[in-house]
């Protein structure tokens, strides 16, 4: 039975407004919170959900996202999470097509206005989790707590936990979960309606489609199939937990099999407290965490966009001062519990009830409970646990005892604090240089945020900063192989060549199937002049990650310096059967093959690449070389002259031009481009000389010329 009128809803300190204008109100402050994100960057882990990831692009079959993972890894895959969520790559997808590319305004701006949908449809669910179902006279849903689920629903629209889900692109899996999860709630509400004899019926048809919503929602984000939990608690019992069970079996055997029936590998750095041996220490750090995501919700300042590597030590002792939060979280989830089951109130016990399921359930998948996740804290995950503390707090700030002005002055000040942060925060969530920034002084102690700024500073050119930064991410984890890479290229490339090896070694040495790592070092290991174990390096590199171009190229330099010219053509052939498009690769086989006299095969290699590339500059000139050598003079020209006009300051391609008309014996543009070539470079090797030799040969055509 639907109840009364909610008695504490008159003390709300909002006006009562029409369901239309509650709904525009809550979506407008939604758009007020977030809006400044909209001109945002990709940024985290927007590089490989979707900068990286080939499902996006329109030559990839669309068949694709629903084989592989959300981050475009097959699921099958050793190294794939497991995430499979092919609805939301979808949208991905259809942003790409519609955007005509990756341009991030598009993706921001609906990640915007789902969480605006989202919000203003949440004034529905809180209606019916607090005053039940009733309906008018023409079959309507009547809301029994406007003043209260419209107050609950602008705290949802602007807490500042969501921040990461609407500014992050990525996000997008839980703003789609949680639209659909609504979705499914309300149409299973449908199904209980009021026939015209005035009895209440159930509409087996709406429980159907309220399954398909539900799977909907699990094919965005896997917490989706919570809303069947949320749904239980409704009437109909027999015949509603036959078909919820049914369809909720059903999804969660079909998601195991997706799975490839195995849950993803994780490692102690996603999780450390999952590692812990001692069971008690176990349970102990999984409910800190818990009073952490608590904490998050009541008092949303400290954010990060990742809480992993040394950002929450591990409780190790009883004796930990930490304990007394565990303690503290549990007497008030007690308390609201007894409140919710033994309260002589049936609309306190209802509200408690619904909003405590509404907290917990969700939150369930990210409890560590059922199985190992891959993080220490998400804020993402608590976007849907969020509406259920919105739920409560907007229950509590009804029973309160103060006065209604001060009530209100509070409410307004709250509102207004959350709408600041969340300003704050999607600003900061703008650019990577801005997010990972923000991380240092909520988590100092964390080495991934270091490493990320490290990483920012070094993209940007600025390689001493990145230093610092990437040292202290070794120095708080030690076996940080990432940073150490890092690390090493950047002193690689300062030609700190000595202590680069030692990191890169170190790297290999704590995870030995880093083949990245083992290029690296194969690459300082040549450049010390170690050759032997340069080679070994690089194979070793290949040995762990089969398909791997850039090692073969570099692996071709090391032969190329040894002059094993065939096992350096080898290599850059694998390398460019590897990767067609690997200049470098091309490039090198036809200056290795002019410079050992193979003229004919270095002009068969030339042309075979710029069918490949047809616009690369340097394959062009290296082949114009080639073809002057050969006294194809014509071509040569065409070809260094089509490669001016894609870089027109190459000082090289205007000498080595100059020298062809030397030899063609025209003259005057000999000398046009051996000026121009000085001009660009006055100290190009050779030119000066070549110049000065037209000049006196120019001197003596004049003197003879009568």
């Amino acid at each position: 039975m639907a109840l009364a009128e909610v008695y504490w809803d008159h003390q709300i300190p909002l006006p009562k407004l029409a369901a239309v204008q509650a709904k525009v109100t809550v979506a407008l402050v939604a758009l007020l919170c977030f809006i400044n994100s909209y001109d945002g960057e990709f940024v985290f882990d927007d590089s490989e959900a979707i900068v990286n990831n080939k499902d996006l692009k329109p030559t990839t079959p669309l068949n694709n996202i629903w084989s592989n993972d959300f981050w475009g890894s097959n699921l099958s895959s050793n190294s794939s999470h497991k995430s499979y969520r092919p609805l939301t790559v979808l949208t991905f997808r259809l942003n790409y097509l519609l955007a005509g590319g990756l341009h991030p305004v598009g993706f921001h701006v609906l990640n915007i206005i789902l969480h605006a949908v989202i919000s203003a449809l949440m004034i529905d669910v809180f209606a019916i989790l607090i005053g039940g179902l009733a309906y008018d006279e023409k079959g309507r849903i009547l809301n029994h707590a406007p003043k209260t689920s419209l107050l609950a629903a602008l705290f949802f629209a602007a807490h500042p936990v969501h921040t990461e889900s609407v500014a992050g692109i990525v996000g997008r899996a839980d703003l789609l979960c949680a639209l659909f999860f609504q979705l499914s709630f309300l149409t299973y509400c449908k199904a209980f309606n009021r026939g015209t004899d005035g009895n209440d019926r159930f509409s087996v048809h709406w429980v159907m489609v309220s399954l398909l919503l539900c799977a909907a929602a699990m094919l965005c984000k896997e917490q989706g199939i919570t809303v069947l939990v949320s749904e239980l608690l409704r009437r109909g019992l027999l015949t509603r937990l036959t078909l919820m069970g049914l369809g909720g079996l059903s999804m969660l055997y079909a998601r195991w099999r997706i799975m490839g029936t195995g849950p993803p590998a994780f490692t102690e750095v996603d999780n450390p407290a999952s590692f812990a041996e001692n069971i008690f220490l176990r349970i102990v750090n999984y409910n800190y965490y818990y009073c952490l995501n608590a904490w998050l919700l009541l008092c949303p300042w400290w954010l990060c966009f990742d809480w992993s590597m040394g950002c929450v030590p591990l409780i190790k002792s009883a004796t930990d001062w930490r304990m007394v939060w565990l303690l503290l979280i549990w007497c008030v989830l007690i308390g609201l519990i007894s409140q919710a089951l033994c309260s002589q109130d049936s609309q306190r016990r209802r509200t408690l009830t619904l909003g405590l399921v509404l907290l917990v359930v969700p939150f369930l998948p990210a409890s560590n409970i059922f199985f190992r996740v891959g993080f220490v804290i998400a804020e993402r995950v608590l976007y849907l646990s969020s509406a259920g503390y919105c739920l409560l707090l907007a229950y509590s700030l009804g029973h309160c005892c103060c006065r209604w002005k001060l009530l209100c002055v509070l409410v307004l000040a709250l509102l207004c604090v959350y709408v600041a942060r969340c300003a704050l925060r999607s600003y900061q969530w703008r650019s990577e240089r801005s997010l990972f920034t923000s991380a240092l002084s909520v988590c100092p102690l964390n080495a991934k945020v270091h490493y990320n700024v490290g990483k920012n500073l070094a993209d940007r050119g600025n390689s001493t900063a990145a230093i610092q930064y990437y040292r202290e991410a070794v120095r708080l984890h030690p076996t940080y192989v990432h940073a150490m890479n890092n690390l090493g290229n950047i002193l690689k490339e300062r030609n700190e060549l000595v202590e680069a090896e030692q990191l890169l070694s170190k790297a290999v040495a704590i995870q030995p199937d880093f083949a990245a790592a083992w290029m690296n070092l194969g690459i300082v290991q040549n450049s010390l002049q170690k050759f032997e174990e340069a080679e070994q390096s690089y194979w070793n590199a290949i040995r762990f990650r089969k398909k791997y171009p850039d090692c073969y190229y570099n692996l071709g330099r090391l032969y190329a310096d040894q002059n094993r010219h065939v096992d350096a053509l080898n290599a850059w052939r694998n390398a460019t059967m590897l990767k067609p498009e690997h200049s470098l690769a091309w490039n090198n086989m036809v200056i290795l093959l002019d410079n050992t006299g193979n003229l004919g095969q270095a002009e068969l290699i030339g042309r075979e690449a710029l069918k490949l590339l047809p616009n690369d500059h340097t394959i062009m000139f290296s082949l114009a070389n080639v073809l002057g050598k050969l006294q194809k003079y014509k071509e040569s020209e065409a070809f260094f002259l089509h490669a001016l006009r894609i870089n027109p300051n190459a000082a090289s391609c205007h000498g080595n031009l100059a020298v062809l008309y030397h030899r063609w014996g025209k003259l005057e543009l000999a000398e046009k481009h051996y000026e121009l070539s000085l001009k660009l470079d006055p100290e190009a090797p050779g030119t000066r000389d070549n110049y000065n030799m037209l000049r006196r040969k120019l001197d003596q055509l004049k003197r003879s010329t009568p």
